[in-house]
């Protein structure tokens, strides 16, 4: 059988996702695999790395079933995707030494309190691209060193979690540019960089980091294992990969530097390619998978993982007979005249505002329904999107070019005209559906040589749906902005107030799972 089709895996913070695409990126058949994050204590958000592997590699064997009994032969290459930061540590056999750290943790807090005001952060910022957040290598191993010692002294590998899974593929430990950049590289001319390991107190952990491969690099085949697990054939090259937020934009097309891309998936998502790094506090830059490119991006945990909440507090809508997204919106189409009454700040998760601050709906009144809930909900994800975009505008070369959505809230076309609509800019929805998914299969298929590269034309979406801006609607997210940015402000102390006890500064070492 002619090896003509490629596998994209993408590994979120909850779910998932292993398609099967032909060489020009069109699906064949998917497999998903759901695994709730576990909250042990306050402020911890993990994994168990086994479940997370056994969630990828029963999503793989479900795609190829799908396929036909044959499909694993004609797979060329795998590329794996995964979300990015948070911590998954193994030992010199490649077996977890704890669970699975993932960014939405916020146990290092502490460390971050530190930190800040002090030449760790400037100097961060200018050596690395970025500052640290909670659920950064760099807090979390500081935190480790401090509380869990013993996970430091067992580990061989520090990994991210694409990294852990194409471990799991092909017993290979390496990681990419686009990963490598969360917190130790040097943003200008790529490598780790000691000065910053011993600028976090981290110098001696040098050894655990794992070797940065490019992204559509063959880093390993896969095993004997491995194959039997998934229906892979044995020796089925599996490259490097990437970032999910850098794959997602190889999916969507969205490569062209100074052009907007939007991810609302569990975190929000605001980036640009650009040709030159440029610093700032708000944002993050990182190696794009193209050399001598940079994936500047505004991020906060607070996005469609929302609605998700919400969903789980309140009950999905009764009548889904054609997806809970297009439920929804007709819920909110009933509630969308007029002036925005109720105001929500989607925070649930986090913020991307140095102040405490949580999720907090203003304006409620006896006549307000379920409906007008949703609509605040989904405009107070957009408003936090627009303060990203307007944080980017700011500084960098950002074209007026629509804006390409991805995630989430691209499924509702409710939600995504509000994009247009807070963002004073076209959007448009590709028709991918898996973009993270398209993007590491795209990286698999040039690393074989069934495209010339990742932006080859053949390989182009097609477009969905365009949003325009509409007149009377770019009022009103602009007065709910405002009252917004005027609530965010006047809020600080009382959300402080209202914010949860610190972590103990001891926590016992935890045992090895």
């Amino acid at each position: 059988m002619a090896r003509e089709l490629v596998l994209g895996v993408d590994a979120g913070h909850t779910v998932t996702k292993a398609v099967l695409f032909d060489a020009a990126g069109r699906p064949v058949a998917q497999g998903s695999g759901t695994l709730p994050l576990s909250t042990p204590r306050p402020y911890w958000v993990e994994r168990d790395m086994d479940d997370v592997w056994r969630t990828a590699h029963q999503a793989i064997a479900a795609c190829l079933a799908e396929a036909g009994p044959d499909a694993g032969r004609a797979v060329a290459a795998v590329g794996v995707a995964g979300h990015g930061d948070g911590l998954y540590a193994v030992d010199e056999l490649g077996r977890p030494v704890r669970a699975a750290i993932v960014a939405m943790d916020t146990r290092a807090e502490p460390v971050l309190e530190e930190w800040r005001g002090t030449p760790v952060w400037s100097r961060a910022l200018e050596l690395s691209g970025t500052v640290p957040f909670a659920g950064s290598p760099a807090a979390l191993l500081a935190w480790l060193a401090r509380h869990e010692p013993g996970v430091l002294q067992r580990a061989r590998w520090l990994l991210f979690c694409k990294d852990w899974l194409r471990l799991r593929l092909t017993g290979v430990a390496a990681t990419d540019p686009t990963d490598a950049s969360a917190s130790f590289t040097d943003m200008r001319r790529g490598g780790y960089a000691p000065e910053l390991l011993d600028l976090y107190g981290l110098g001696a952990l040098a050894g655990l980091l794992p070797p940065v491969l490019a992204c559509d690099a063959v880093s390993g085949t896969v095993t004997r294992e491995a194959a039997a697990l998934t229906g892979l054939t044995v020796g089925t090259p599996v490259v490097t990969g990437a970032h999910d937020v850098d794959a997602a934009a190889l999916g969507i097309g969205g490569t062209t530097p100074g052009k907007l891309c939007l991810i609302a998936g569990s975190f929000s998502i605001n980036q640009v390619v650009g040709k030159r790094p440029v610093v700032d506090p708000r944002w993050q830059v990182r190696h794009f998978v193209r050399p001598g490119q940079w994936m500047t991006m505004s991020t906060s945990p607070a996005s469609v993982a929302n609605l998700e909440w919400f969903l789980r507090v309140t009950g999905a809508p009764t009548d889904q007979r054609y997806g809970v997204h297009e439920a929804i919106g007709r819920e909110v189409e009933a509630c969308l005249d007029g002036p925005s009454e109720v105001l929500f700040h989607p925070f649930v998760y986090g913020s991307p505002h140095p102040h405490p601050a949580s999720g907090t709906f203003l304006g409620l009144r006896g006549w307000h329904g379920r409906g007008h809930l949703l609509r605040a909900l989904m405009e107070g994800v957009v408003l936090n999107h627009r303060w990203h975009v307007d944080a980017l505008c700011s500084k960098l070369p950002v074209t007026r070019a629509a804006a390409r959505l991805t995630g989430g809230a691209a499924h509702s076309a409710v939600w995504s005209q509000m994009f247009a609509d807070a963002l004073r800019r076209p959007v448009v929805v590709t028709d991918v559906q898996e973009s993270a998914a398209r993007g590491a299969a795209l990286l698999a298929a040039t690393a074989v040589g069934l495209l010339d590269d990742v932006t080859d034309p053949r390989a182009t979406p097609g477009v969905l749906r365009r949003h325009e801006p509409r007149p009377d609607r770019v009022a009103v997210l602009d007065e709910a902005y405002a009252v917004y940015r005027e609530a965010l402000e006047a809020l600080g102390s009382v959300w402080a107030r209202l914010d949860a006890p610190e972590v103990p500064e001891r926590v016992p070492d935890e045992p090895a799972t």
